[in-house]
């Protein structure tokens, strides 16, 4: 027995869906930072800002994502829970 969402699918395969979008987005952003490592030193102040800036704190936060989303998602489920219950005495 499975639990369907509103679209046809079980948990599991949104779940798995979630998860390889994640890391698709993760390898997407990881090829500049490579880019920059690999790079010759010539080229690099052209694309540094960006990857500092942008690419790299992307990695970050969908690394802390990927390890402690789960715990994220549970406190932002109770405050919802909390504030219906408050809302509706």
């Amino acid at each position: 027995m499975s639990c369907k969402t509103m679209h046809g699918t079980t948990l599991a395969e949104a779940a798995m869906n979630i998860a390889t979008q994640r890391s698709i987005f993760r390898i997407v952003f990881a090829i500049p930072i490579l880019g920059c490592i690999y790079s010759p030193f010539e080229k690099l102040p052209g694309y540094a800002p960006a990857t500092r800036f942008v690419f790299l704190p992307v990695m970050v936060l969908t690394g802390l994502w990927m390890w402690k989303g789960h715990v994220l998602r549970r406190l932002i489920s109770k405050g919802s829970a909390q504030q219906d219950a408050a809302d509706n005495p």
